[in-house]
């Protein structure tokens, strides 16, 4: 396939010299979901060189009128989103490396990946891994797209360190949190005019034309045919705890990181544990059955039926608490299954 990349080379902006340069880049994904399966595509079409992909979750059903990664099969196997994506891109793309990450995006996992990254993007879906997203982008000087999107409204922004403002400063002037999927769901074309926007500045960082970045904070909104720009490098703020002139990247510090969170847009809680386990699922499931509980899985995780709650259990020691939003309730049904 020597003709692969022939209608990009043909795009001046990138020609033969940018070409080269994206295959010897490596990009962090966090989130594979709507924005993240979309970015992953283009990247991987687009001919990057490696791209590490971290997600918590798997596929559900919900999630194919908009994650465009992921198949009816996907969800019969319940395969975390992580392993499906990496399984479809490389169908897509062989010459590119795929690392799929089963887990949460914490500091500790961060701290040893992005040694190597030489852009971050943001595909989540809260912002407390934003704000995670943030800090470690400002500590090791690594460039990162901010995305999100919720019903048909999406915004997007990009972040270089030392130069632009970043996401801690941007919070205490624009009013971008609010309204989630689990409020005003979300439409397809949204989803994908925050990707467009995202991998557009993506490929502009991979080749080095760092004068094309957009320096301004872009919402739209679709159906109502709505689009701004918003200017923001004034708003850089020097005693920023992430970016001043003395940051201490306070988003870093575990103590500021929740063990037990409501996902956006269902009614279930993630429990995590303290710290990283290695379950074995295998051994986990035979315990279960013999206590009368029916059980499923796959070598990534193993769904447990407790009528009325459904409980997902990862090879980390995460859990995935289905059919409620109480906290107390899920750290409840977690003890009693994990101790």
């Amino acid at each position: 396939m020597n003709d692969r990349y022939s209608r990009q080379l043909l795009f001046s902006p990138i020609g033969e010299k940018g070409q080269s340069l994206i295959g010897r880049k490596h990009v962090l994904m966090i989130g594979a979901g709507a924005l993240g399966s979309g970015n992953a595509e283009v990247l991987v079409r687009s001919g990057v060189g490696k791209l590490t992909i971290i997600d918590r979750d798997y596929v559900e059903a919900s999630n194919l009128q908009r994650q465009q990664l992921y198949t009816e099969e996907d969800v019969k196997e319940k395969l975390p989103k992580a392993i499906a994506a990496k399984k479809r891109l490389m169908a897509i793309n062989s010459e590119v490396e795929v690392v799929a990450i089963v887990a949460d995006a914490v500091p500790s996992l961060l701290e040893d990946l992005v040694s190597e990254v030489d852009l971050i993007l943001d595909a989540t879906d809260n912002f407390e891994t934003r704000m995670l997203l943030n800090d470690i982008s400002q500590k090791h000087h690594i460039p990162w797209i901010y995305g999100a999107c919720v019903g048909s409204f999406g915004m997007s922004l990009t972040i270089i360190p030392g130069v632009t403002p970043c996401l801690h400063c941007l919070l205490k002037k624009i009013p971008i949190q609010g309204m989630t999927c689990d409020t005003g769901g979300i439409i397809g074309p949204a989803v994908q005019m925050v990707i467009a926007h995202q991998t557009a500045e993506a490929l502009k960082i991979l080749v080095g034309d760092l004068d094309a970045i957009r320096t301004t904070f872009t919402s739209f909104d679709m159906w109502r045919n709505q689009y701004s720009n918003i200017k923001v490098a004034k708003i850089k703020d020097t005693g920023c705890l992430s970016c001043g002139e003395a940051p201490t990247y306070p988003f870093l510090q575990q103590e500021n990181l929740t063990k037990t969170t409501v996902l956006c847009g269902r009614d279930t809680v993630q429990v995590r544990p303290s710290t990283a386990q290695q379950l074995d699922l295998q051994r986990l499931s035979q315990q279960m059955k013999v206590s009368g509980y029916d059980t499923k899985g796959n070598p990534y995780l193993l769904s447990i039926d407790l009528k009325p709650e459904r409980v997902v259990i990862f090879q980390d020691g995460r859990a995935l608490i289905h059919g409620t939003k109480d906290l107390a309730q899920a750290r409840s049904i977690y003890q009693k299954l994990l101790g």
